[in-house]
């Protein structure tokens, strides 16, 4: 890897490669002519590399490794295009970036969450087998931060480095008193048009990691609530999530989704009661273990049209298999950023809602 990097940089000493934030797709299109040496590697030999590059490493792929791959002619960055795709159509987090874009539309993309509970951190890996290990990938951690009057949740791409001024900020996540309301913040916009909340904790330094090329703040992108249990009846936890940086029709197969068409509502999948275990139940297919009011299935709302197979299709589900260990499965058009909020919505105490 070093050998390729150190030559492309020779083959191209009139511009620099930066190890920036974007992803390879977005690198500036070289207009001179392929006549790197590089430039006449065989193509089957260049797939095989780029595809070790993505897969074969369990943490962050160094983005100037690939990024420099593509810069280095134009034959090279229309294979580099080819292979390193969005995980809606790949299914891989190959870029920091991944964790902000949704998930794959054809199947669960499977992960695990790990709970600290003497520092209140929260940590979500990425499963890279079926069975839940130490070697998964990292991606996000969160930890508690409480207020007087509301709870933080700092959501950073760094596991030792959770804060708000750091350049591994991506959000955060923001409860009521009561832990019944939260409100998902994402530090950059997830789309064009999208308004900042202005408070007092705006201001942020060093954002740079995910897009260095948009404005810092604090953009509203979900909205959940939990419902108050006030008859004291027992059961799974009703919740509702509105994703208001998601278009209603972006389940839709068929039409382009836009920000007009309203926002996307995801609900509770209705569980049923078991009369012989004498309990709530829902299928997890092997991915939940444990019985917990925390674990839940969400699927799209049809709100006030009529409900289609696409509101069938779970989404999001969440469950216990360890004693501070959890499972976390989502898919499109949800982003593991996302995904991620809502689970760790559910570790805060609701004591109304229980």
């Amino acid at each position: 890897m070093s050998t390729i990097r150190c030559m492309t940089i020779r083959s191209r000493s009139h511009r620099v490669v930066q190890d920036g934030s974007l992803p390879a797709l977005e690198v500036e299109e070289w207009h001179g002519g392929d006549t790197s040496c590089w430039a006449n590697m065989p193509q089957e030999l260049l797939r095989e590399v780029l595809l070790r590059i993505e897969a074969s490493e369990s943490s962050w792929p160094p983005r100037k490794s690939v990024v420099a791959c593509a810069g280095v002619c134009r034959t090279w960055r229309h294979i580099t295009k080819d292979l390193v795709k969005v995980p809606e159509l790949s299914g891989r987090l190959t870029f920091p970036i991944s964790v902000k874009q949704p998930g794959p539309r054809d199947f669960l993309l499977q992960c695990f969450i790990k709970r600290c509970r003497s520092t209140q951190t929260y940590y979500l890996y990425l499963s890279l087998t079926n069975a839940l290990a130490e070697d998964g990938k990292f991606l996000l951690a969160a930890r508690k931060c409480r207020r007087p009057t509301f709870t933080d949740y700092i959501i950073s791409l760094d596991a030792d480095n959770v804060s708000k001024g750091s350049s591994s900020y991506v959000g955060k996540l923001r409860s009521n008193f009561l832990g019944t309301k939260f409100t998902v913040f994402d530090g950059q916009p997830p789309h064009t048009g999208a308004k900042m909340m202005k408070s007092r904790s705006t201001k942020l330094v060093n954002l740079k990691q995910v897009s260095p090329r948009v404005p810092a703040g604090n953009y509203p992108v979900a909205h959940i609530s939990y419902e108050l249990n006030v008859l004291g009846s027992r059961g799974p936890r009703r919740m509702q999530c509105i994703m208001d940086a998601i278009p209603s029709t972006s389940i839709e197969p068929g039409p382009l989704p836009s920000q007009k068409d309203g926002a996307l509502v995801l609900k509770n999948k209705a569980p049923r009661w078991h009369e012989q275990l004498h309990c709530w139940c829902l299928n997890f297919h092997g991915r939940v273990t444990i019985a917990s009011v925390k674990n839940f299935q969400l699927v799209a709302s049809p709100e006030n049209g009529p409900a289609g197979p696409e509101h069938q299709k779970i989404i999001l589900q969440f469950g216990k298999v360890g004693k501070d260990l959890f499972t976390m499965d989502y898919r499109y058009p949800i982003s593991a950023f996302q995904a991620f909020a809502i689970c760790v919505s559910s570790f805060d105490t609701k004591i109304a809602c229980e």
